[in-house]
């Protein structure tokens, strides 16, 4: 996640407001209104905006949603752009990223205690491919914390992802950490493609616990 491209796609949405509040009337039944075309227009790219950002169970989503669709009341719009500052403020703090990487920390554990489960049962290979996948979502996703890249546009005009041992020596490039780590990495991405390969006989049950083990305490860490 871009938190540049974040901050552009919210402003935006503040000046679409501001917009729609400049057609501001009296009227005689409803009190202050707004036009209803641009209203409904604001009020959707919000929720949108939203929903895409922290799914339709936040209270940010629950507020704007409770809205009628049906009214064009100003104090409904500035109501949503008091939402949006909101939103803009937590994206400005980082406050935004750090719950999310509690989140996906949650769901990595568990995606961590299922390869631990898959050791303790004998099942090194998938056990090795899992903790991997698990190392590539979180490099992925430190990457867009600290607002590297991970995809990159081919010559034949389509945006694919970047490896992820480039991302890794691009985390370390830009200090999120340093050199012993990258190695530490690059050996665990390692293990992960072998296993992936099918070259079963070049690690053993004992090796993948080891990484399981620095893969967990690398998450715990950088988070």
């Amino acid at each position: 996640m871009d938190k540049g491209r974040l901050l552009e796609r919210i402003n935006f949405l503040l000046e679409k407001g501001k917009t729609v509040l400049k057609t501001e009337k009296k009227d005689g039944m409803y009190g202050r209104v707004v036009d209803p075309g641009l209203q409904s227009g604001f009020r959707t790219a919000s929720l949108s905006f939203i929903k895409n950002l922290y799914g339709e169970d936040h209270i940010y989503y629950k507020d704007i949603f409770s809205q009628s669709s049906n009214t064009n009341w100003s104090s409904d719009t500035e109501r949503c752009i008091n939402i949006l500052d909101s939103v803009k403020e937590e994206i400005e703090g980082d406050w935004l990223f750090d719950i999310q990487s509690l989140v996906a920390a949650d769901i990595f554990s568990d995606f961590l205690e299922m390869s631990e489960h898959l050791l303790e049962q004998g099942y090194k290979d998938p056990a090795a491919v899992l903790i991997g996948s698990t190392l590539e979502s979180h490099i992925s996703n430190l990457c867009e914390k600290h607002d590297i890249p991970v995809t990159i546009w081919k010559g034949d005009g389509k945006l694919v992802p970047i490896k992820a041992d480039q991302l890794n020596a691009d985390l370390k490039k830009n200090g999120v950490y340093g050199t012993l780590e990258q190695k530490n990495v690059t050996s665990w991405l390692d293990l992960r493609n072998k296993a992936a390969h099918g070259k079963y006989d070049e690690y053993t049950k004992e090796q993948v616990e080891i990484v399981l083990l620095g893969v967990q305490n690398f998450i715990l860490s950088h988070k």
